[in-house]
C-alpha cells in the first residue's frame, strides 16, 4: 500500500499541493485524473520521490519514500515520465535493459538477460528489438518505456499520462497491456490519464484530484456521477451506462 499523510508541496503563496492524505491499495490500477493544473503528475512525483515533499510522509509499505536509500526505492518502485531524453540510437533491447540496472549496475547476466527478453515479449515488441528508438512509431516507442520500466520487477510502477500522444486505437492497446501487468505480474499501477472514460474502463480505483488537493477516491462506479464529475472537471457532465461499464458525456 501506498500512504500519504500530510504531503504538501508550496510553490507560491497562490499555488500549493496539499495537504494531501490517502492510501493508494495494493494491486490492480489507480488512475490519477482531475483537470489541468490539478496537481496530478505532482503527486505521483512525490510517490517516486522525484520531487521532494515539503511536508508529510509518504511511505511505501513501510517505507519512508524520504529516508530511503535510493538503491533499496529503485527496487520497490519505478517511474516513468512525461519527458524522457533518452539517447534515439539506443535499440528497444538497450532501451528495456535500463530496467535492470538496480539490480545489474550496467553489466548485465544471464538472469538479467532473461529477464529483459520476458518483458520485450510480454509488451510484444519482439520484432522490434533491434530497431532503434527513432525508427519507431509513438505507440511502439511508448511500449518500450513501459516495457524498460516493467523490466525493473518492482511492485509499484508509477506511469505519468503513458497515452499522452497516442491515438485511440493505441491508447485501448497500452491500457490493455497495463491491465494485463496488473493481472499477471501483480503489479501495482498508478497511472495519471487525462481520460475518465479509459480510468473508468481500466482502473480498479479512481484518485480525482483537483486545485492540489485529494476530492474523490473510490471505485468506478463510486466516482462515475454526474454531480462528482461535473464538480471536478467544472464542467457539465453526464454519465451513462456504456457497453463496457459507465462513460462521461460532456454537455
Amino acid at each position: 500500500m501506498i500512504t500519504l499523510e500530510g504531503v504538501q508541496k508550496q510553490y507560491s503563496d497562490d499555488v500549493a499541493i496539499g495537504p494531501v492524505n490517502v492510501q493508494i491499495p495494493t494491486g490492480g490500477i489507480t488512475a490519477l485524473v482531475g483537470p489541468n493544473g490539478a496537481g496530478k503528475s505532482t503527486l505521483l512525483t512525490m510517490i517516486g520521490r522525484l520531487l521532494a515533499i515539503d511536508s508529510g510522509t509518504v511511505k511505501i509499505g513501510q517505507m519512508d519514500v524520504s529516508n530511503a536509500k535510493s538503491k533499496d526505492l529503485a527496487k520497490i518502485i519505478s517511474t516513468l515520465r512525461q519527458e524522457n531524453h533518452f539517447v534515439t540510437r539506443l535499440t528497444v533491447r538497450q532501451l528495456v535493459g535500463f530496467g535492470r540496472f538496480p539490480y545489474s549496475g550496467g553489466r548485465l547476466t544471464a538472469e538479467d538477460e532473461e529477464i529483459i527478453s520476458k518483458y520485450i515479449d510480454f509488451l510484444g515488441l519482439r520484432p522490434l528489438e533491434g530497431r532503434f528508438l527513432d525508427q519507431l512509431s509513438g505507440g511502439q516507442r511508448q511500449r518500450a518505456y513501459v516495457a524498460m520500466v516493467l523490466c525493473q520487477e518492482t511492485e509499484h510502477v508509477l506511469l505519468d499520462e503513458p497515452l499522452n500522444n497516442l491515438d485511440i486505437a493505441h491508447s485501448v492497446e497500452m491500457m490493455q497491456h497495463l491491465h494485463n501487468a496488473a493481472r499477471e505480474l501483480g503489479r501495482t499501477i498508478v497511472i495519471v490519464l487525462h481520460d475518465i472514460n479509459f480510468a473508468a474502463r481500466y482502473a480498479d480505483y479512481i484518485c480525482a484530484a483537483k486545485d492540489g488537493q485529494i476530492v474523490a477516491f473510490g471505485t468506478a462506479e463510486e466516482i462515475m456521477r454526474d454531480d462528482l464529475l461535473t464538480e471536478i472537471f467544472n464542467t457539465p457532465v453526464k454519465v451513462i451506462e456504456g457497453p463496457n461499464g459507465p462513460l462521461a458525456t460532456y454537455h
